[in-house]
């Protein structure tokens, strides 16, 4: 019996080990490309490690290109977004949970119906739509565009967290004499708080990384994100500079990198506190 759990065991490990790798491999990949000369790269012999190390990508990037201004519009636009989702996701999630109705079962059920629907069966009238309120290419028009995008699924996940703290913890403080107000900010805040920071999360990196609504809304270079910029790198007969790209997709990734390793405690914490509540 060890040994087959031994057996077992080792084969899992094994398995996680291949899929870290097989996650891992595309970004080992793109790093190193950004680290190649330009002859390398083309050189017809693939190599995961550079021969030559080289930062020249990085610097014409940076200097040769509209990378970084390109970097502070989408972080604006993906802090603002994320911000005004939390703050319509928390009420609205608490309101549908405490306060139980026919309408707020239909409600959950146009959210989940409003997931199915393919992105580019609503741009046409939200072009008509913000090309009305003179929001098309501007920061942002493209700003309630991705709350209007992300705020069903993060007001179904604070949904479902808060379903699971139980109505007790609120009627005891009702009982010490705290009022509304009190119990949303003093009782359910800190409980909410991995909650709000895994949709914080998935709301500011679906911003980040969304390219159609931006490509499709923003005209004007100055306003362009960072995703639109990458693809400024490939040109019309699909041939890419692939050292830039390589050295641009790594600076991209990085702010979403920082935050997950920012919020990780958050995210663990509620992954700990969902299993202990399940």
């Amino acid at each position: 019996m060890k040994k087959y759990n031994f057996f077992f065991s080792s084969v899992i490990h094994i398995l996680i080990i291949l899929f870290v790798v097989f996650l891992l491999f595309p970004l080992i990949w793109v790093l190193a490309t950004s680290l190649k000369p330009t002859p390398e790269i083309y050189s017809g012999q693939p190599a995961i490690l550079p021969r030559t190390f080289t930062l020249d990508h990085y610097r014409s990037v940076i200097e040769g290109q509209k990378v970084l201004l390109s970097m502070l519009n989408s972080t604006i636009v993906g802090i603002v977004s994320t911000i005004i989702v939390i703050i319509i996701a928390i009420p609205s999630a608490y309101a549908m949970v405490r306060f139980k109705s026919a309408a707020n079962n239909m409600m959950l059920g146009w959210i989940l119906v409003s997931q199915i629907f393919p992105v580019i069966l609503v741009m046409i009238p939200l072009y008509v739509i913000l090309r009305t309120m003179g929001l098309t290419d501007t920061l942002t028009g493209l700003t309630l565009v991705y709350v209007i995008w992300s705020l069903p699924f993060v007001l179904w996940m604070m949904h479902g967290y808060l379903k699971g703290i139980p109505i007790e913890l609120e009627e005891a403080a009702v009982v010490e004499g705290a009022g509304r107000l009190q119990v949303i900010f003093k009782v359910l805040m800190p409980l909410l708080m991995p909650a709000i920071g895994a949709s914080a999360l998935f709301s500011f990196i679906s911003a980040w990384n969304e390219f159609f609504f931006a490509f499709v809304l923003m005209k004007s270079s100055s306003l362009a994100t960072l995703q639109v910029e990458l693809a400024r790198y490939t040109g019309m007969e699909g041939q890419a500079r692939t050292g830039p790209l390589a050295a641009a997709s790594v600076i991209s990734t990085l702010p979403s990198l920082l935050l997950f390793v920012f919020m990780r405690k958050w995210l663990t914490t509620g992954l700990v506190s969902g299993a202990l509540k399940g």
